[in-house]
């Protein structure tokens, strides 16, 4: 069964998905918020998903940060729409600046490093990498 999580964001939702093993990280997609409930019900027919990892932002000293109600508003969208799957979130403070490093460094032509979808499909893939590897060192 795979993990799904998410970077959420008011304008776009960048979606990551691991292997039916949970060992790999790969960016899915990258979906407006008031498609995303759709989005999933299609994607659940298909596959089976066991939890939603959602990246919790911060501030660096650690409070919410001002997206925070936007988030809870989220997860609560997911809970009331998929109630078996149940939902943890991980602090998400660097990972915006980790993508941004990420896009920077791999070569592709400004206008697709300036995509921001791109950066939030890897923003996503990079919290959930780091949910695998809190999980494994558990």
């Amino acid at each position: 069964m795979r993990i799904l999580a998410f970077d959420y964001g008011t304008k776009r939702i960048g979606i990551a998905v691991t292997d039916p093993l949970q060992i790999i990280a790969s960016g899915l997609d990258t979906i407006h918020p008031k498609d995303i409930i759709d989005y999933l019900k299609k994607y659940l027919q298909a596959e089976e998903v066991e939890l939603f990892v959602v990246g919790e932002p911060k501030q660096m000293d650690g409070s919410p940060s001002r997206s925070a109600p936007h988030i809870k508003g989220f997860i609560s969208t997911l809970k009331k729409h998929f109630p078996k799957i149940p939902v943890e979130q991980i602090d998400e403070r660097f990972t915006s600046k980790m993508a941004s490093e990420v896009v920077a460094q791999s070569g592709l032509k400004k206008s697709a490093r300036q995509d921001k979808a791109r950066l939030d499909t890897i923003s996503a893939t990079i919290i959930l990498q780091t949910y695998l590897q809190k999980k494994s060192l558990a």
